[in-house]
């Protein structure tokens, strides 16, 4: 369920926008960057500002991403989940491709069904002493209600276009999509009622430990306007909580 190959789903992602990929092995991930995705990502608006003023064309840069923690030593970036460069690309799929309707190119002189997935991408996080994200992928076909997990790897090796293919045609889906999306959830739900939760026993064992001393330093007068403000700062600190959103999603037409 868990998108555990970080550095495919990045290299997907730039290949998608166009990035050529300069090298891509064993965890570093090197890409040539379009000037959009340069705007996107690199932080250089002045500069960009600049170029276009004298009516040049600019120079994106590259970009190299390392997600093999013993490769930390090559000239890159080291990128994991919950590091804001992830983040900042989660948000990029999120405001521009929220929702897409994709075909799986087929070369046939046969009628062809296709049949509909609905899949979703969504970003669990764990707040609390200690902050992480998990990324999962998910589809469920819109006909029988099979769902499959790693569905970004799936779709990977898959040719798709936004079009449909010459003697193909696309079977309606008897399931709707809020159905389907409830039927995610609780396999969301599922898996995180069967998770390992010793992270936020951990994060309310420390709650305590600094409620007590904060009180131990204000000699525990609970009338101290300022206890009163850090034991809140401290609550809402670590208290864990888990949060998910779906990062993106659509309906992609498969064969069977």
């Amino acid at each position: 369920m868990e998108i555990t190959n970080l550095h495919e789903f990045l290299k997907t992602y730039f290949i998608e926008h166009a990035c050529d990929i300069v090298t891509s092995s064993d965890g570093v991930l090197c890409v040539q960057l379009t000037e959009e995705m340069d705007r996107t990502l690199m932080n250089r608006p002045f500069y960009w500002h600049y170029i276009k003023s004298i009516g040049q064309e600019g120079e994106p840069m590259q970009l190299t991403l390392i997600t093999n923690p013993n490769k930390k030593d090559v000239d890159g970036e080291w990128i994991h989940f919950g590091s804001p460069r992830l983040q900042q690309i989660m948000n990029d799929l999120k405001s521009k491709q929220h929702n897409v309707k994709l075909f799986e190119s087929v070369e046939t002189k046969e009628h062809t069904p296709m049949y509909p997935w609905l899949v979703v991408n969504i970003k669990i996080s764990y707040l609390g002493k200690h902050n992480m994200d998990e990324l999962f992928s998910i589809g469920l076909q819109l006909v029988t209600g099979k769902m499959k997990t790693n569905m970004m790897e799936t779709l990977e090796e898959t040719s798709l276009s936004k079009g449909i293919s010459d003697f193909c045609y696309p079977i309606s889906p008897l399931i709707k999509l809020p159905s389907a999306y409830k039927r995610i959830e609780s396999v969301i739900d599922t898996y995180l009622e069967n998770t390992d939760h010793t992270w936020a026993t951990q994060s309310l064992a420390t709650l305590d430990d600094e409620i007590r001393l904060v009180k131990h330093f204000y000699n525990n007068d609970p009338d101290h306007p300022q206890l009163k403000k850090e034991i809140a700062d401290l609550t809402e600190r670590y208290t864990p909580i888990i949060k998910h959103q779906v990062v993106n999603g659509g309906v992609v037409y498969l064969r069977k």
